[in-house]
């Protein structure tokens, strides 16, 4: 009998197949906006920077913090702008550990491509929720991710648990 399973990640297709956008996908949160696919995936607007779940996370919860200002260029924030980034970051960390469990947490910028930034125009900061274990085979060998809820089921817990 075989264990062989599909990977389910429906949410990758419409990256693969679809048209690429030309505008910043983190430029005008300030506002809802229902026309933006992203929008259920915005947890907090505060008010200089905001948080977004990660479309194309590297595990359950990825969050990103993002000033609202377009810039890639982290001594071009306000002193205002680094300090709420820091904080919802903290608050961030606090929400996903009494919601989602991990046992530790990756945070960082990746500052330019060459570091890695997949948007290096417009900096954000990355907090990545981390279980014991969750490093397999199926990154390193397959370039695969799994990721066991969907994307906007963990956006509403996240942002029930915000405030």
């Amino acid at each position: 009998m075989s264990n062989d399973r599909p990977l389910w990640a429906p949410w990758r297709i419409e990256f693969i197949t679809g048209e690429k956008e030309k505008r910043c996908f983190l430029c005008g949160k300030e506002t809802v906006n229902p026309a933006w696919p992203e929008e259920n995936l915005v947890i907090f607007r505060g008010k200089t920077s905001f948080v977004i779940l990660n479309r194309y996370p590297y595990n359950s919860g990825h969050l990103m913090i993002a000033p609202y200002s377009h810039t890639g260029d982290i001594s071009a924030l306000t002193t205002e702008e680094r300090y709420e980034i820091m904080d919802l970051c903290v608050k961030a960390k606090e929400v996903l550990q009494k919601t989602i469990f991990p046992d530790a947490f990756n945070v960082g910028f990746n500052l330019g491509t060459a570091a890695g930034a997949g948007i290096a125009d417009h900096l954000h900061m990355h907090i990545v929720p981390r279980w014991s274990g969750d490093t397999n085979f199926m990154p390193v060998i397959s370039d695969t991710r799994c990721v066991p809820q969907a994307l906007e089921a963990t956006a509403e817990v996240i942002q029930a648990n915000w405030n």
